[in-house]
């Protein structure tokens, strides 16, 4: 079977009603208001794309590549990206709501979050170094096994994180988040003083 090798192309819901996407490698093309809910996706290969306004939510993503990609406004809910190729999995993500998917074991060092919604998502025994998770959402996020070495929390809210399962050296974290690093020590912390 012949791959498709599409580059610089610009897809919107209604093409994609008319001529679904096949199987291929998608190289710097742009996505905008695409509904790819609950569509299997594997095996395709997104390289320089931006994803606009897409719902990608239990898409399934197995042998996927995802490559310097930006997803943008995007409702990605409950997708086990854990499931890519392995170390092809190169994205930024903004204004995104991220909920309820799952990172489990995968090297993404240096990954940019920036306003997102991450609640419930799994990312343990993850190597985030130096991740960014600007102004982001982490209530109920799993951290457990994870490397979060010089990873930025400074604005993140919601999150709680042991710093005995984790690896935080030299990680940033505010002053309103330390009752997200304390929480396991039932410790009462007055933020009025």
């Amino acid at each position: 079977m012949n791959e498709s090798y599409i580059v610089e192309k610009k897809f919107d819901a209604n093409a994609l009603s008319k001529n679904p996407l096949s199987i291929g490698v998608y190289d710097e093309c742009q996505f905008n208001n695409c509904d790819f809910q609950k569509q299997d996706l594997s095996k395709f290969s997104f390289i320089d794309c931006v994803f606009n306004h897409c719902n990608l939510s239990n898409a399934l993503v197995a042998n996927t590549v995802f490559r310097d990609v930006l997803f943008n406004d995007c409702k990605i809910l409950g997708v086990a990206f854990n499931d890519v190729l392995k170390n092809n999995l190169v994205v930024k993500f903004q204004n995104c709501t991220l909920d309820y998917c799952s990172f489990h074991q995968l090297k993404i060092p240096n990954f940019q979050l920036k306003d997102c919604s991450l609640v419930a998502v799994d990312f343990t025994e993850c190597d985030l170094k130096q991740t960014n998770f600007n102004n982001c959402n982490l209530q109920d996020a799993i951290f457990e096994n994870t490397i979060l070495i010089a990873t930025d929390f400074s604005t993140a809210y919601n999150y709680a994180i042991d710093p005995n399962k984790n690896q935080i050296k030299n990680a940033k974290f505010g002053l309103s988040g330390l009752p997200g690093l304390l929480h396991l020590y039932k410790i009462q912390i007055d933020t009025s003083k």
